[in-house]
């Protein structure tokens, strides 16, 4: 299994170019937008609560 900053990374290319096969970015804005979507996925992956497991205080 790929490391979790693999999985980050293909995550993202993979938003990046569906995001630019349906038009809603140009290429000349991948690079401002990568940062920018590999920083939300990776927030939200690193914050995921394994399953089974509740945060705490809950």
């Amino acid at each position: 299994m790929a490391s979790i900053d693999e999985q980050v990374l293909r995550a993202t290319k993979e938003i990046v170019v569906k995001f630019i096969e349906v038009g809603r970015v140009s290429p000349s804005k991948v690079d401002e937008l990568f940062k920018q979507i590999y920083n939300t996925v990776n927030a939200s992956v690193r914050g995921a609560v394994p399953p089974g497991k509740m945060p705490d205080g809950e």
